[in-house]
């Protein structure tokens, strides 16, 4: 998941550098939208693994 949010982070920088701020704003969203869910998945996975010791 990691890997997507740097590949949108990606995008949107290009698009930005060459213009395109609609893309650029689309992807740098989809970028956040995708690290905030990793990063909800990561505490759920650890808080599970704690449980379950």
């Amino acid at each position: 998941m990691i890997r997507w949010v740097f590949l949108f982070l990606v995008i949107a920088l290009i698009s930005a550098v060459f213009g395109f701020g609609g893309i650029a704003g689309a992807a740098a969203s989809i970028a956040k939208i995708i690290f905030y869910l990793f990063a909800v998945l990561f505490v759920i996975s650890i808080v599970a693994n704690v449980i379950k010791r």
